[in-house]
């Protein structure tokens, strides 16, 4: 698995060198601080050493130059059994927090830490999926997870944030025939939490721009068609 890639920006006639690399332990207390200082969630600094002891190969960050970060994920494994036996296991990779400073944002660093990550969980972990969640109201994140990274919304956490705010589910499949079956199994629960009602028609359009969990229904059964 690749550790490190360079590339260069041009923005504003500047030319700005950015690195993706693997964090280490003496990267923590600066990630720490670019999560101060962009995130309203926060963390104890103990939570990004657990994080990077029990999964050292998850944590990646941008540095702009030595000792200047302008970005990190922070991921893990979680330990659920996801699998349709007890027996079964899927390997669920989760995106704990990714953050990129204001001042190199839009600059598609946020992508490569989260590519960077994805690659790490598909090869080192040989993991099935990998899931996150995303303010409902942070419409740019959203739109960088749907239309460039390829997740879906599998669901609606009902103030999952400490300010009461609901959150999105989101997943990205590995695996196609993981993906089929859990998507389906996710259907059935929502259909199951709303049987016999019915909806005035929408369009597609509609349900994608508009994203509550009734519509989220009729979304995923019109991609099954």
């Amino acid at each position: 698995v690749s550790t490190q890639s360079t590339w260069d920006i041009k923005e504003l006639k500047a030319e700005i060198m950015v690195t993706i690399r693997r964090a280490t332990p003496e990267d923590l207390l600066n990630m720490q601080i670019c999560n101060l200082s962009n995130l309203p969630e926060n963390y104890q600094l103990k939570y990004y050493m657990y994080h990077i002891f029990s999964w050292p190969h998850l944590l990646y960050l941008a540095e702009s130059r030595p000792g200047k970060i302008a970005g990190y994920v922070l991921a893990k494994l979680e330990d659920e059994n996801d699998g349709e036996t007890k027996d079964e296991k899927l390997i669920h990779g989760h995106i704990t927090s990714i953050s990129v400073l204001r001042t190199y944002r839009r600059l598609g660093i946020a992508t490569k830490l989260m590519k960077a990550a994805e690659e790490t969980m598909k090869e080192a972990y040989d993991a099935d999926y990998v899931s996150l969640h995303v303010r409902v109201t942070n419409r740019a994140a959203i739109g960088l997870y749907k239309d460039v990274l390829g997740f879906n919304i599998t669901k609606v956490e009902k103030k999952y944030y400490a300010d009461g705010e609901d959150a999105y589910e989101m997943m990205k499949f590995f695996k196609e025939p993981i993906k089929n079956r859990i998507m389906k199994k996710i259907t059935e629960q929502i259909i199951s939490t709303y049987p016999g009602t019915t909806y005035p028609p929408v369009s597609y359009t509609h349900l994608r721009a508009h994203e509550t969990l009734r519509y989220l229904v009729c979304r995923l059964l019109l991609e099954k068609k």
